[in-house]
């Protein structure tokens, strides 16, 4: 591909091409409109387009199945070794930017792939939250799973395996319950056991995104596209409060069983540096969505208002039914009632037992 790509880059423009083909998209919507703009494509702009993004898609896969895992084991033989040495620092560092801009092509593919119809523009400063939001995720997410496994190398496997497995029979899961048929329309030449694999690797690729950090391009196998288009705030919710909550128990359970490595380490100040690391990714996403998005004015619904809403919804499902605060405050007032119908009894009978003390003390 590089090779043709570098072909194609300096032989165009020299002969004229046979054809062209005629593009459509839409600007962003101004005052309510927006117009529809033509633009023709040559044979050799295509290509490059093409080539470009299937560079983007190797390197979203190079990052989170080659750089993540590296990250993690080189971070992991640091601690253990209580050393960093200067050329695994530097590897350290680059895997780290690896994962961080296979993040963010996998950002910039969501939203391409999401809002085709429209000529999207990304801007410096959107590029920049999306930078900042994943490198305190991925950051922080290596660092605690490295703590976790250093004290607790046998628990290690199966937290690991629950995240992989959980995220990759997930689409499949939502698959089955829309009782869709099954995608033929991949590739013709593909047999069924072709496309399984192909769904398969797809889901593998997604279950190790999520591993590290929330996939912006969520999978949905009977969709066409095998891409769901729609932005659903309420998932985005629930995977930063359970993510956040699965850092705070690993960070917990490193707290509780570390050894004599990190004698030398303020237990404390660590994690809570880390939570507020996490924290901070969550912050930088919330200003991507909320003011950076290049499609923002297309939402639905803002980032903020799908948070309170969600929110809204957690409290009402964690809220007791009104029958029981109904029961409860009856029981409250029969217990009131009798209280009063108690203390009224007992002043009458010591209003009744006045007069007879009184003539006793006469007699």
């Amino acid at each position: 591909r590089c090779v043709e790509v570098f072909y194609i880059y300096f032989h165009a423009g020299r002969v004229e091409e046979p054809y062209v083909s005629i593009t459509k998209k839409r600007q962003m919507p101004k005052d309510g409109y927006s117009e529809e703009v033509e633009k023709e494509v040559g044979q050799a702009e295509g290509k490059l387009c093409t080539h470009r993004s299937a560079f983007s898609r190797a390197s979203v896969i190079q990052a989170f199945l080659g750089s993540a895992p590296q990250l993690t084991l080189q971070l992991y033989i640091c601690v253990l070794q209580q050393e960093i040495t200067a050329a695994r620092s530097i590897f350290m560092v680059l895997s780290l930017l690896s994962i961080v801009y296979g993040a963010l092509r996998c950002n910039i593919l969501a939203i391409k792939i999401k809002y085709d119809d429209y000529d999207v523009s990304v801007k410096p400063a959107a590029y920049l939250c999306i930078f900042m939001w994943r490198s305190f995720e991925i950051a922080t997410r290596v660092t605690v799973l490295v703590l976790f496994s250093s004290v607790l190398q046998i628990w290690t496997l199966p937290v690991v395996l629950v995240n992989f497995f959980g995220f990759f029979f997930y689409p499949w899961v939502l698959f089955w319950q829309s009782k869709s048929p099954f995608p033929e329309n991949i590739e013709k030449a593909l047999s069924r056991v072709g496309t399984t694999i192909v769904l398969c690797l797809l889901t593998f690729l997604y279950a190790g995104i999520n591993m590290f950090c929330w996939s912006a391009v969520q999978v949905k196998l009977n969709d066409p596209d095998l891409i769901n288009k729609s932005q659903n705030w309420y998932r985005l919710t629930v995977y930063y409060m359970l993510r956040f909550i699965e850092n705070a128990f690993l960070l917990l359970m490193w707290y509780i069983y570390k050894t004599d490595i990190y004698l030398y380490v303020c237990a404390p100040l660590l994690v809570l540096q880390l939570l507020i690391g996490y924290c901070m990714a969550v912050l930088f996403m919330l200003v991507f969505y909320q003011f950076c998005h290049p499609c923002k004015k297309l939402f639905s619904s803002s980032i903020s208002e799908g948070l309170l809403s969600c929110f809204k919804f957690l409290c009402f499902i964690c809220k007791p039914p009104k029958s029981t605060v109904l029961m409860d405050k009856a029981e409250v007032k029969s217990s009131e009632n009798t209280d009063e119908a108690w203390s009224s009894s007992k002043t009458i009978d010591s209003q009744k037992g006045n007069p007879h003390q009184s003539v006793s003390s006469n007699a």
